[in-house]
């Protein structure tokens, strides 16, 4: 299963709990979009057989594709000098 290093979890949290947002916010990922790959999106629940990763308070929604390819995988986060959030996967350890 996708696992979340903290600033990845962190992150998210930051982008996704505004006031006001549903407690079940998170992330989506998916390869639903109309380019190659996968695609991260703002999601209040989980569709229909998405896999739920839950750690350190961030909520993520994975598509059945995406939990496939990311079965074995960590999501890492960091800010840029400019201020910018880059995702990174890597193979776990």
């Amino acid at each position: 299963m996708l696992t979340l290093t903290e600033n990845a979890s962190t992150i998210i949290n930051d982008l996704i709990h505004q006031p006001g947002a549903p407690e079940s916010v998170g992330v989506r990922i998916t390869d639903q979009t109309p380019e190659p790959g996968l695609a991260m999106v703002p999601a209040t629940t989980a569709e229909p057989g998405d896999q739920v990763v839950e750690d350190g308070g961030a909520t993520v929604y994975l598509d059945e594709t995406a939990a496939a390819l990311l079965e074995d995988k960590v999501l890492d986060a960091a800010l840029t000098d400019d201020g910018r959030v880059e995702f990174s996967i890597a193979i776990q350890g």
